[in-house]
């Protein structure tokens, strides 16, 4: 039976070796580095770095370069959440149990340090495209994939909607539609970026998306339970917050016992599309349990 703890564990540290290193040859450790230092390192789940690497398994063996690569993700969901955390977006005081960037140094810092997290994480990828191989054409094509996810095509036109239809209420398509933006988008980049660089064909490339697809809104309607019913103690964020703003969120307009069942549906779903492969996509199939079971 597939052990998911000692495999987070082993490619957490992975991933966080290669963050420290990224930082570490920065060429200035100035304030704002400090800052983004801070929030990268705050101790996250990694699990969109983690996905990329399991996709890539999924179809090939995985490889030091696609642990490289997938650091990019994680500097580009820390910068998101810097941002979003600001008093012009969501104005939160914790994460991760600890003081939002914002917080800890000042507003304008933290600002330059979301900036210098996302034009890290292309720099990271052009740079590792230079020094391989293999096609321009997969590395590329992994640049485009971030950059429109993490742009109008995805995040950035997600956390608009939310900002934009707080205290107006939505209906569960464009609740859906909206959180496939603001959240599922960069998960369906983790897992398509490993996907691309683990050498998939056509169809598992299919299949890996419509497992991310799932299980990107999945890790949503799983945030908006925890803002209910969590201990901010474990999530290191403040419960009843989204309430609060007037927040659109599943359970508000399902309710939470339909919302617990509606994610236990996703993740079958997302299970149902890993059919076409072997024992080698485990890791997944454990993650998706994982998302949905999580406390915080």
């Amino acid at each position: 039976m597939f052990e998911l703890k000692g495999y987070l564990q082993t490619r957490r540290h992975a991933v966080n070796r290669e963050i420290e290193r990224f930082l570490n040859t920065l060429p200035y450790q100035s304030r704002v580095v400090e800052a983004m230092r801070y929030s990268v390192l705050a101790g996250g789940k990694r699990l969109r770095p983690i996905l990329c690497i399991a996709a890539s398994e999924a179809v090939g063996d995985g490889n030091a370069t696609v642990v490289s690569a997938s650091c990019a993700l994680e500097f580009i969901h820390t910068y998101s959440l810097i941002h979003d955390d600001l008093p012009a977006m969501d104005d939160d005081q914790l994460r991760r149990g600890k003081p939002t960037c914002h917080v800890k140094f000042d507003e304008s810092t933290a600002i330059l340090a979301g900036d210098g997290l996302l034009t890290l994480a292309f720099e990271v990828l052009a740079d590792l495209g230079l020094r391989q191989s293999r096609s321009d054409r997969i590395w590329m094509k992994v640049i485009q994939i971030l950059a429109y996810r993490a742009g109008v095509g995805g995040m950035v036109e997600g956390q608009m909607r939310d900002i934009g239809t707080q205290g107006t209420p939505l209906g569960l398509s464009q609740l859906k539609a909206l959180h496939r933006l603001k959240t599922g988008a960069l998960i369906d980049a983790s897992v398509a970026t490993g996907a691309l660089l683990g050498g998939a064909n056509a169809e598992q490339e299919q299949a890996l998306r419509s497992y991310a697809g799932h299980m990107g809104l999945a890790f949503q309607v799983v945030d908006d339970l925890l803002n209910v019913k969590g201990d901010t103690r474990l999530t290191g964020k403040a419960v009843g917050s989204d309430c609060a703003k007037g927040k659109n969120t599943f359970p508000a307009l399902m309710g939470t016992s339909a919302s617990e069942k509606y994610v236990i549906g996703l993740r079958d779903q997302a299970l149902q599309a890993l059919e076409c492969f072997d024992k080698k996509a485990a890791p997944l199939r454990a993650i998706a349990h994982y998302i949905i079971e999580r406390n915080r």
